[in-house]
């Protein structure tokens, strides 16, 4: 947000961030139904937001990474619709609700900006929903895909990944079984697509993942073997 803002626009924000708070691996940053009193910025680290189902299981919903914003159903409700918990230890910009809003009442880029990302978010949304239909291997695709997108706009590798979600958190988030998140992980090393070892995912040829997310079904999986 800040480098679409002028200097006045920025000292205002930063005026109105009441503190920095640290986060735990697995510390729940918020959960469902808690009072919607602000927002966050992601500083460093990663979440990751879910629901919980009614059997009690959990079903991953998105990742949050440095530089994004967390919790913009805030203005949508007087509730977190779901959880939000820390991957691996982070910390967050806390960004009080009621300032906020009055602060986007006087500043029209301040206004453009986050009406920006919350388009965003929900474009990302829509397009993992768009996946839903897909084979196995054209979601993984795309969550790489997607996962080299957010790395450019950070200005980090588009190739070089860490990834700070588990296999099983990877396989709730597309639908699909650990076993199956690992199968695909083999797939596309054996393929020389990838490299990968432990977190880190190295993306050898891009062309051919997008090739291969571009087909349909029947096609990729014939291609693949």
């Amino acid at each position: 947000m800040p480098a679409s803002l002028s200097d006045v626009e920025l000292e205002q924000l930063e005026g109105i961030i009441r503190h920095n708070r640290r986060l735990r691996k697995q510390e729940y940053l918020f959960r469902a139904n808690e009072a919607t009193r602000q927002v966050y910025a992601l500083r460093s680290g990663a979440l990751k937001t879910c629901l919980t189902r009614r059997d009690g299981s959990e079903l991953v919903t998105g990742f949050v990474f440095p530089g994004e914003l967390v919790g913009l159903d805030a203005f949508g409700g007087e509730q977190f619709p779901s959880h939000a918990m820390a991957l691996e230890a982070s910390v967050v910009c806390v960004i009080p609700l009621a300032p906020l809003e009055e602060l986007v009442g006087t500043s029209a880029r301040l206004r453009r900006t986050l009406l920006k990302s919350m388009s965003h978010e929900l474009h990302s949304e829509q397009q993992h929903l768009s996946h839903n239909r897909e084979s196995a291997g054209q979601r993984f695709i795309a969550f790489l895909r997607d996962l080299s997108v957010r790395n450019g706009r950070r200005g980090l590798s588009p190739t070089q990944l860490i990834l700070p979600m588990t296999r099983a958190e990877i396989g709730s988030y597309l639908g699909l079984t650990t076993e199956t998140i690992s199968r695909l992980f083999t797939r596309y090393r054996q393929l020389g697509l990838i490299e990968s070892n432990g977190r880190e995912v190295r993306l050898l040829d891009v062309a051919s993942l997008l090739q291969l997310e571009r087909l349909d079904s029947h096609e990729a999986a014939c291609l693949v073997g």
